[in-house]
């Protein structure tokens, strides 16, 4: 099974951008997208040249904003939105597929925002959203697939000592609070595989930052260590455009 997750910063833009021809190259078997920034219609409309997949959408009561979709060959069991926190739950952030012997989880976690503004609320949301982690974990495997919104470590952003403790998504909170998802038992399969590679995920639109490689690697790839044996590679796939953020994926055999 390949899955595959790719922020892309607005179905609808994208769409524009030979986003169809790309889900036909990548070929996967469930592919989750993160701020579609759609409402459930505009999303089924965007998608309506992709064949071959069940869809499935959570979107914010803010219209335009936010927003995650999965793609499925294979229908799941059941589809899960949210985690049950009214405060969390308005924004269309998480959506779960449950298949017969895991958890499919695609998340867009909150960004904590120009001036940090938002990192109190950040920092309240990964402990709620690990807690719902542990629950689905507690009852089958977990793959956890998203844009996480922080650079776990030094290695993951081309900039660190500029922006540690300055930007969203470098701060020692947000750094804590995703450390506690792998002492929670999950896996970053991309690290796992190659611990010493630089890779980034996301790039500023601004100065060129691509074209220059100044990133981040802000989209993981997470398994319950039950599954880590079944992952036959992990890998981010820079060369692929039409957002800022690049997709990220994995293979794994059931």
């Amino acid at each position: 099974m390949k899955i595959i997750s790719w922020n892309v910063n607005g179905i609808r833009s994208i769409q524009s951008k030979g986003f169809a021809d790309t889900l036909a190259r990548l070929d996967a078997d469930c592919i989750l997208l993160q701020e579609t920034k759609a409402q459930a219609d505009q999303i089924d409309k965007a998608l309506e040249g992709i064949h071959g997949y069940h869809i499935y959408s959570n979107c914010a009561e803010r219209k335009g904003y936010s927003g995650v979709t999965i793609l499925s060959r294979q229908e799941p069991l059941q589809i899960i939105n949210d985690i049950g926190i009214a405060e969390h739950d308005l924004e269309g952030r998480v959506i779960v597929a449950e298949f017969e012997q895991f958890f499919l989880l695609n998340v867009y976690v909150p960004n904590s925002g120009a001036e940090l503004a938002r990192l109190d609320y950040r920092q309240g949301w990964d402990l709620e959203f690990l807690a719902y982690c542990q629950q689905l974990q507690s009852k089958k495997p977990l793959i956890v697939c998203g844009d996480f919104n922080v650079a776990h470590r030094a290695i993951d952003i081309a900039r660190p000592k500029p922006n540690y403790n300055k930007s969203a998504g470098y701060t020692q909170v947000e750094i804590d609070g995703f450390s506690g998802f792998l002492d929670a038992g999950l896996v970053d399969t991309f690290r796992h595989f190659h611990p010493d590679t630089v890779a980034y995920s996301w790039w500023s639109y601004r100065a060129g930052a691509r074209a220059r490689n100044v990133g981040w690697r802000i989209d993981y790839m997470l398994t319950s260590k039950a599954l880590v044996d079944k992952v036959k590679q992990a890998f981010i796939l820079p060369g692929i455009t039409g957002s800022d953020h690049c997709p990220v994926g994995i293979d794994i055999d059931f």
